[in-house]
């Protein structure tokens, strides 16, 4: 494992499909916590999710790949991923 590995990054990330009201949320919920990764998870009026994951950069970049598949009832259509300075999130939720 690399140095670059242990850096903490955050990803803000949006992905849309057909991924409100399948459990998306909270099986990325599970997913961060199982990683070690921080941030939130949140339904958009628009349909689409929006979190934001902070970690280490693998355990980070696992999760960015996670969303594109996401619970086993979503139809991802699309990831759209921003990278950001960390802003040191300490726990993982699900945002209303």
């Amino acid at each position: 494992m690399s140095e670059h590995d242990d850096e903490r990054v955050r990803a803000h990330v949006f992905v849309s499909g057909t991924v409100q009201g399948v459990y998306y949320r909270a099986n990325t919920r599970d997913a961060a916590r199982e990683r070690g990764v921080d941030g939130w998870v949140r339904n958009l009026d628009d349909g689409r999710v929006e979190a934001v994951f902070e970690g280490p950069a693998a355990a980070v970049e696992s999760m960015v790949e996670w969303c594109h598949t996401g619970s086993p009832a979503a139809d991802v259509a699309d990831v759209t991923v921003e990278y950001e300075e960390p802003a040191g999130e300490d726990t993982f939720t699900v945002r209303r």
